[in-house]
């Protein structure tokens, strides 16, 4: 077989790039975390399976596994939200401590994977009290373990302190918890994510977290024993004011604490 040479015939042959994955990946995940908010499950699913081809990457790994768990993650605390069947839920949980373990595989000091995982785990937990208890505690305490290391690593990680209020908030003041102790959490968790947002950051890392700890001290406010109605408004309007198209704070939440107030 002869080989020609291209510029021996005369015909200019242009070599198109690699595609550019990062930028790729980075856009997948802008999509995942716009999904979230707008509780919109099917393109969770669907974005989830879009970042498979990138498991592998040998650079982006670690990273585009988190986004898998927290897509798998955000999808099931969506569907707490509506009436989707418990399966259902306990599937998508299943699958984002996978993913989770997944990124921790290839970045074992990844607080954030180990925070994602502590949430899905406590959650699958909840769901497993009236039918499987010996597996609810195991989950529960495989969630307390990840989130234990990584707060000794990361304890001004503002993330975590989400994860870490929303338990305190339903457990015993006896038992390490209590609805203040959480709401103190929640408040540190903000002052921290709004101090570290002007940083410059990688996009595949996590910076998430100041729309959700205000949304939580909202929820918090409405929900505690003595509660503040005022206060639950003035967090979730802030938060709408950074996520103006949050479907959980805007069409749920906000509604529940007008509804309160206006039983005052």
């Amino acid at each position: 077989m002869t080989v020609v040479s291209a510029a021996v015939i005369g015909i200019s042959l242009v070599v198109a790039p690699a595609p550019d994955t990062r930028a790729t990946v980075t856009t997948i995940i802008q999509s995942i975390q716009r999904a979230d908010y707008e509780g919109d499950r099917a393109a969770l699913k669907r974005l989830h399976g879009e970042l498979a081809r990138f498991v592998d990457d040998k650079e982006l790994a670690s990273r585009v596994r988190y986004w898998r768990g927290f897509a798998m993650w955000r999808r099931a605390l969506n569907g707490f939200n509506e009436s989707v069947d418990r399966s259902e839920l306990a599937e998508d949980l299943t699958k984002c401590v996978e993913d989770f373990r997944g990124a921790l595989e290839r970045d074992p000091g990844f607080v954030d994977a180990k925070g994602g995982a502590a949430s899905c785990l406590v959650n699958h937990s909840s769901l497993l009290m009236r039918s499987d208890n010996a597996r609810a505690r195991e989950f529960f305490q495989q969630s307390a373990d990840f989130l234990k290391d990584a707060l000794a690593t990361a304890p001004d990680n503002p993330r975590l302190l989400w994860v870490q209020g929303a338990n305190q908030f339903y457990t015993a003041p006896e038992r390490g918890g209590g609805q203040g102790l959480a709401i103190a959490t929640y408040q540190r968790g903000l002052e921290l994510a709004q101090r570290q947002k002007a940083r410059v950051i990688d996009p595949l890392e996590p910076t998430w977290g100041e729309p959700e700890l205000l949304m939580n001290l909202a929820f918090a406010n409405l929900n505690k024993a003595n509660r503040d109605v005022a206060a639950a408004e003035r967090h979730a309007e802030q938060a709408l004011a950074l996520v103006p198209y949050w479907h959980y704070v805007r069409d749920i939440l906000l509604p529940q604490i007008r509804k309160a107030k206006g039983a005052l």
